[in-house]
């Protein structure tokens, strides 16, 4: 609305992410894939900033240090005020002019940071480069892996992660699990490979609304990850691939699950277009506060 960004006002909104995640580390981050069109921005830099906050934990980064991470996942995009909408949220692919007017986001977004009152260093930072690659391809600086800083390394995997289990309107979001399998296979040239690592650490292989085929041929969705291992989360089955038909939903905890039973497969949603595969693994408590 033309008024200067006051970041002061903005650490309450941090402050209540990060008890969000300390409470249900899942949860919030789940939540924010179900953006609507008119709230994608918004609702984008809210997720981004749980992302951070949950990755600087798993990095044991101390409290002031995590609130910082999660207040840069909060402004990091707020240079898109500057882009048209039409570009912002065009339904097809985007023309070359409109592609290098995208990419000044970032500048833009820095430019208001430093007008605004109260914006940390680390926050502008993330709003700068987190567009930046490793390997010297990224934007806006084109800066290589000595002069990326931590925590635009972290927002570089965060906003990634986001944007591609997102639905946009040129585009249906990956799952969750092939968002990152697809990360893995990028990791080398475009992330910092142990950050990347302690992300999948913090949201699992298989994080939570990912479908999944069990050894038992049962599909189910992750509903919440296991603090001891990547590869036993509780899994909420609802389907029988041998049989064909729909199971009464049933949560299983693949740490105490009967001997041979595990997850051997990620599946796609889109294949198998279940109409209510968000409502299985979203809590209905947590929807109904997302709405109201």
């Amino acid at each position: 609305m033309g008024k200067a960004i006051d970041a002061e006002r903005a650490l309450p909104l941090v402050e209540n992410i990060a008890s969000s995640i300390a409470r249900n580390p899942g949860a919030l981050i789940s939540l924010a894939r179900l953006k609507t069109a008119d709230d994608y921005t918004y609702m984008h830099s809210v997720a981004v900033s749980g992302l951070m906050i949950a990755l600087a934990r798993q990095l044991d980064f101390g409290e002031k240090d995590t609130h910082l991470a999660g207040l840069g996942g909060l402004l990091h995009d707020v240079g898109k005020m500057a882009i048209p909408n039409a570009v912002l949220n065009k339904p097809g692919k985007l023309t070359d002019e409109e592609f290098a007017l995208m990419k000044t986001h970032p500048v833009e977004g820095h430019r208001m940071l430093q007008d605004a009152r109260a914006v940390p260093e680390v926050a502008m930072d993330v709003c700068l480069h987190h567009h930046e690659k490793i390997d010297g391809s990224g934007y806006a600086e084109r800066l290589q892996e000595g002069g990326i800083s931590l925590f635009a390394r972290m927002g570089a995997v965060c906003d990634v992660y986001d944007a591609i289990t997102s639905d946009r309107p040129y585009k249906a979001g990956w799952d969750p699990a092939e968002a990152m399998r697809r990360m893995a296979e990028w990791s080398k040239g475009h992330f910092d490979e142990k950050v990347f690592q302690a992300f999948v650490r913090a949201l699992g292989i298989y994080p939570v609304g990912s479908l999944v085929r069990l050894a038992s041929g049962r599909l189910g969705v992750i509903v919440e990850q296991s603090s001891k291992s990547l590869v036993t989360p509780k899994v909420k089955v609802f389907y029988s691939t041998k049989s064909n038909v729909r199971l009464a939903p049933q949560l299983i905890d693949l740490r105490y699950a009967e001997q041979g039973e595990k997850i051997v497969a990620r599946e796609d949603p889109q294949k198998w277009n279940f109409p209510d595969l968000t409502s299985l693994w979203l809590d209905p408590e947590l929807a109904r506060a997302s709405r109201g």
